[in-house]
């Protein structure tokens, strides 16, 4: 192997892999058999943490980036002048082995441009999966990034070595797909995401009846929207986001702000990068979505389209419904129990526990670990009320902005006199 060569496609191929956000590997739980190599655990790889706070992560890189597309925001479209390189089958498997041994990652994250056409791209990833899987025994985590437009037969293939499948839809709505990537068609992204869902619906009946089946794609799919590029509203977004998590089972939605990478009359201008805070408030809906209980046009609807960036999703519910609150912490159900701004759902869980022997009052919630600074202007206990009943949605808003700027100033100069 010429390795001054693979390390120059390393650095093209592992740089041109760092937009695709989409990595997480949550939920596989594959096993290490017969002396093989390597262990996939539930707690994740790339660029998380495990319970004792072991950082862990993988080698993420591009097969190629070399591309038969010329989608408008893509770093690796065909008519951008970039240094082009693509990795052999083997120089990925050998990669992934050496750096697996050397304690640099503990698994590989495996997308690509399309040369020549999605099944022969589709071929290749797949190639390196099995190769690791079958020839070096790895029982590591692997995430492969689906074609557009491959087969079907592929796509099922691709779910027996891969812990996590994942296509990104790219474009939240098919008008801006058809502007920005005008080559590609909807149904190249839905096709496979589909095909994907039945596999592991087929699957989870199999092992119902017969426990050695083997595992089909264990942390499911994913896929990843560009945010930004096309003027879409967070409404849009996140409806085309709850479509794909009740169509095709995903696993996870990711949102990428769009980055600026080349000139194009269709995009936003160079410098006009997407803040990083829109993502975390698409998120946090996200997460609402999934697991707070919330419908979608609850949050963003035709009279609130976009998200608040100056508090999180669900403070901006609270104050749009304050007819809600206050609600009485020992007689509402679980449910209004976790729209209280500041309440998780961990704290949720330990108040229904709780106040199953006595009623609780504000001490007994600081106790068990409720954070009261918003949590308190929506909520009544077995204490005398806050004297602050009477203000209304705004006040209460700037109240809670300005403790979070005191709080965010005190850590500041607590952190500055430690260097001092």
């Amino acid at each position: 192997m010429d390795f001054e060569r693979v390390k120059e496609k390393l650095n093209i191929l592992a740089d041109a892999a760092k937009y695709d956000v989409s990595c997480a590997s949550s939920g596989s739980d594959r096993k290490n058999q017969n002396k093989g190599l390597g262990n996939a655990s539930r707690m994740g790889i790339c660029h998380s943490y495990t319970e004792d706070g072991r950082c862990v992560s993988l080698l993420k890189v591009l097969m190629t980036n070399h591309c038969i597309f010329d989608c408008a925001y893509c770093v690796t479209r065909k008519s951008n002048d970039v240094k082009r390189a693509a990795f052999k089958i083997q120089e990925v498997v050998d990669l992934t082995i050496n750096f697996y041994r050397r304690n640099y990652i503990e698994g590989l994250f495996l997308s690509s441009g399309i040369f020549k056409s999605p099944d022969y791209t589709m071929e290749r990833l797949i190639a390196v999966a099995k190769k690791l899987r079958e020839e070096e025994r790895f029982n590591g985590y692997i995430h492969l990034k689906s074609i557009p437009g491959c087969s079907d037969e592929l796509m099922y293939e691709a779910g027996l070595y891969a812990d996590r499948l994942s296509i990104n839809i790219e474009v939240p709505t098919i008008s801006g797909l058809q502007l920005l990537a005008p080559d590609k068609k909807h149904e190249d992204f839905t096709k496979p995401m589909l095909k994907v869902k039945n596999e592991l619906i087929r699957y989870k009946n199999e092992r119902k009846l017969i426990k050695s089946t083997p595992k089909y794609a264990p942390a499911g799919q994913s896929t990843q929207m560009i945010i930004g590029a096309t003027g879409e509203s967070d409404k849009d977004i996140m409806y085309s986001a709850t479509y794909y998590y009740k169509k095709y089972q995903m696993k996870r939605v990711y949102y990428s702000g769009y980055v600026p990478v080349t000139e194009d009359s269709r995009l936003p201008s160079i410098g006009s990068q997407v803040p990083m805070l829109r993502e975390n408030r698409l998120y946090q809906t996200d997460w609402l979505l999934r697991f707070y209980g919330f419908a979608v046009n609850e949050i963003v609807n035709d009279d609130h389209p976009n998200l608040d960036i100056d508090v999180d999703p669900k403070l901006s519910w609270a104050l749009r419904n304050m007819h809600y609150f206050p609600i009485d912490i020992n007689k509402a159900d679980k449910r209004m129990l976790a729209r209280v701004p500041g309440l998780g759902i961990q704290s949720v869980t330990r108040i229904l526990k709780a106040r199953k022997f006595r009623k609780l009052n504000w001490e007994h919630l600081k106790k068990i670990g409720v954070a009261l600074n918003r949590a308190k202007y929506f909520m009544v206990c077995d204490s005398r009320n806050w004297e602050s009943r009477d203000l209304d949605a705004n006040k209460i808003k700037g109240m809670i902005l300005q403790s979070s700027t005191s709080k965010y100033k005190n850590q500041y100069h607590q952190q500055l006199s430690l260097f001092n």
